[in-house]
């Protein structure tokens, strides 16, 4: 069992940034998919950014591409996402998932392949 827990959400101006953080509890050595999703009112939730934990491949929508980045920091389970440039529309909550299964390659991530999930952290850009 994996239990996630995001921080690092809250209020900012367009163009300003903000990182999220998601720190992993429980049987962390064994995920190898991580990644963060969001969902705005209203919106279907969509697949951020996502990081496969072994090798570090990435993937990134469009909409955040050159302006979100996804990292990893091992030795204290934690994953990040660094969000520069940020605009009215990315206010969502933002949700961290995980799974045991490597990520597949050239995919768009779904949220029915991750096993975990965060409480999520609210993003508001005005």
């Amino acid at each position: 069992h994996v239990q996630l827990v995001e921080s690092g959400g809250g209020s900012v101006q367009a163009g300003g940034s903000l990182r999220l953080s998601c720190a992993a509890f429980g049987y962390t050595h064994s995920t190898s998919c991580m990644g963060w999703f969001r969902r705005a009112p209203g919106k279907e939730r969509e697949g951020v950014a996502v990081i496969s934990t072994g090798g570090g491949s990435t993937y990134y929508a469009d909409s955040v591409k050159g302006r979100f980045t996804i990292s990893q920091d091992n030795a204290k389970n934690t994953l990040y996402l660094q969000m520069n440039s940020l605009k009215p529309e990315d206010t969502s909550m933002y949700y961290c998932a995980a799974d045991f299964a490597s990520c597949p390659t050239d995919w768009v991530p779904y949220s029915g392949f991750f096993r975990y999930w965060g409480q999520g952290t609210q993003v508001t850009v005005s």
